[in-house]
C-alpha cells in the first residue's frame, strides 16, 4: 500500500517530464516572462491607452497647424408673405430658397492653448509608453516569483520523495530485524510514524507545487487545456557588487514611475500656463464664400447655374474677443490648475522618495539574502554529512529511530532553507538589476 502511494506521487511528479520528452518544449524563466507579456490582458489594455494617446497627439497637431473648414447648405419653402430680393418689398407667394457656403477659420492667438495642448499630447505619449513598461515589469516580477515557487516546491518534492523511499526501506529492514529479535516493536512503530510523516509532507508539498504551477499558468495566460512544462533545474548564482549611490542616481533619472510623475508635473505646469493666458484677448482669422438660388411661384427667375454664379459672394474677417466678465470662471480654472500642479509636484517628490527607499532596501535585502544563502549552503552541507552518518548508525543499531528522525528533520530543513534562500536572493538580485536599467525579461 505504501509502495503504491509513493508510486502515485512519483508518477504525478514525473508527468511533466514525460510529456516534455514526448514533444512539448520545456520553458525557461525568460521564455515564461516573454509569453506572459505577449498574452497579458493588462498589456492589451495599456496598448489601447497608447492608441488613445496617439489619437490625442494627432488631434492636437491638427488643431495647431490646420484651420477649421466647413461646408453647409440648406433649402426651404416659404408660404405667405416674403421679401422679394430684387425689389426688397413684401408680397404674398410661395417661394423656394437654396443656399450653399464654405468657410474656414484659424485662431491666430488663443493664449497658446493649441501649442500647449500639442506639447501635452506629446508628453502623454511618453507617459503611455512608460506605463506599458511599468506593467511589463510588474508582470515579469510576478511571473518570476511564481516560477521560482514552482521550482522550489518541485525540488522539495524530490527531496521528500527520496526521504520517503529511504524511510520505507528502513522500515522494511526494521521489520525483518524485529522478526529476528534484533529490534523491538516500539522501534518499528516509531519508524512507521516517521514514514507516515514523510508521506504526509510529500503530499502537502506536491499540492503546493500544483497550486503554484496553476498560479504561474494564470499569470502567463497559458491555455488551460495544455500542460505547462518549465525548467526546474537549480539556477546558478553569483554575487554582483554594485555601488548603491550609482544605482540610486540611475533609478531617480530613468525609473518609469518617476518619469511618469515628472511628465505629469510638466503637463500640470503647461495647463496652468494655458489657464493664465486665457485672460488675454483671442484673435481669429476667418474667410468664406456663399451663394444662393431662389424661385417664386408665378414669376420667372434666372436659371440655377446663373444664380449660383451671380449670387456668389466672399468675405474675410478678423475677430478680436476680449474677456470682460465670465463669472470668474477663468480665475477658478487658474486656481484649479494651480492646485493640480501642487498635487503633481507633491506626488513627484513622494515618488522619488519611494523609489530611492526601494532601491536602497532592494540592495540591502539582496546583500542580506546573499549572506543568508551562503550560510544556508554551509548548513546544508554539514547536515547532509550528519544525515549520512546517522543513517549508518541507524542501520547498525547505534541510535534510536527517534534520534534519527530528529537528524533527518534537520537535514530536510537545511535543504529547504538552502533552496528558499537561493530563490530569495535571485529575486532580490533581479530587482536590483531592474533598478540599474536591465529589464526583467532581458536578465
Amino acid at each position: 500500500m505504501r509502495n503504491l502511494f509513493i508510486s502515485c506521487v512519483v508518477t504525478a511528479l514525473a508527468l511533466a517530464e514525460t510529456v516534455s520528452a514526448s514533444g512539448q518544449t520545456t520553458m525557461t524563466l525568460k521564455e515564461c516572462m516573454a509569453y506572459a507579456i505577449s498574452n497579458s490582458t493588462k498589456i492589451r489594455i495599456q496598448q489601447a491607452a497608447i492608441g488613445d494617446a496617439q489619437i490625442d497627439r494627432r488631434d492636437a497637431a491638427l488643431a495647431l497647424f490646420t484651420p477649421q473648414i466647413s461646408a453647409q447648405t440648406y433649402a426651404y419653402y416659404n408660404f405667405g408673405r416674403s421679401i422679394d430680393p430684387q425689389t426688397n418689398t413684401y408680397f404674398n407667394t410661395t417661394s423656394f430658397h437654396n443656399n450653399y457656403g464654405v468657410s474656414a477659420g484659424y485662431d491666430l492667438f488663443d493664449g497658446f492653448k493649441a501649442v500647449n495642448n500639442y506639447k501635452i499630447s506629446k508628453t502623454g505619449m511618453l507617459i503611455a509608453d512608460s506605463q506599458e513598461k511599468q506593467v511589463e515589469a510588474d508582470i515579469c516580477l510576478a511571473v518570476m516569483e511564481a516560477y521560482y515557487n514552482v521550482v522550489y516546491y518541485k525540488r522539495l518534492c524530490d527531496v521528500y520523495e527520496e526521504q520517503a523511499a529511504v524511510a520505507e526501506q528502513a522500515l522494511d529492514k526494521a521489520r525483518r530485524q524485529e522478526e529476528l529479535g534484533q529490534k523491538g516493536h516500539a522501534d518499528v512503530i516509531q519508524m512507521e510514524a516517521d514514514l507516515a510523516d514523510r508521506q504526509y509532507d510529500l503530499t502537502n508539498t506536491y499540492n503546493m507545487y500544483q497550486d503554484q504551477k496553476m498560479t504561474l499558468s494564470d499569470l502567463m495566460f497559458w491555455p488551460v487545456d495544455e500542460q505547462l512544462n518549465i525548467d526546474t533545474s537549480m539556477p546558478m548564482w553569483q554575487i554582483e557588487p554594485v555601488a548603491t549611490e550609482s544605482v540610486v542616481d540611475f533609478a531617480l533619472e530613468h525609473n518609469p514611475g518617476i518619469q511618469i510623475a515628472s511628465w505629469l508635473q510638466l503637463n500640470a505646469q503647461r495647463e496652468l500656463n494655458t489657464a493664465k493666458w486665457q485672460l488675454l484677448p483671442t484673435i481669429g482669422l476667418y474667410a468664406g464664400w456663399s451663394t444662393s438660388y431662389y424661385t417664386y411661384q408665378g414669376s420667372e427667375t434666372a436659371t440655377f447655374a446663373n444664380q449660383f454664379k451671380n449670387n456668389g459672394g466672399e468675405y474675410v474677417e478678423v475677430s478680436l474677443q476680449i474677456p470682460i466678465w465670465n463669472r470668474l470662471s477663468k480665475h477658478s480654472a487658474i486656481s484649479r490648475r494651480q492646485h493640480a500642479l501642487d498635487k503633481a509636484t507633491a506626488e513627484l517628490d513622494q515618488k522619488r522618495r519611494d523609489v530611492e527607499s526601494e532601491v536602497r532596501r532592494a540592495i540591502q535585502d539582496r546583500d542580506g539574502a546573499a549572506t543568508a544563502y551562503q550560510q544556508a549552503q554551509r548548513k546544508a552541507e554539514v547536515q547532509a554529512e550528519a544525515y549520512t552518518l546517522n543513517l549508518k548508525k541507524l542501520e547498525q543499531g547505534l541510535i534510536s529511530p527517534l534520534e534519527f528522525q530528529t537528524a533527518n528533520n534537520n537535514f530536510l530543513k537545511a535543504q529547504a532553507d538552502e533552496m528558499n534562500s537561493l530563490f530569495k536572493y535571485l529575486i532580490k538580485q533581479a530587482v536590483v538589476r531592474y533598478y540599474n536599467g536591465v529589464e526583467y525579461v532581458n536578465q
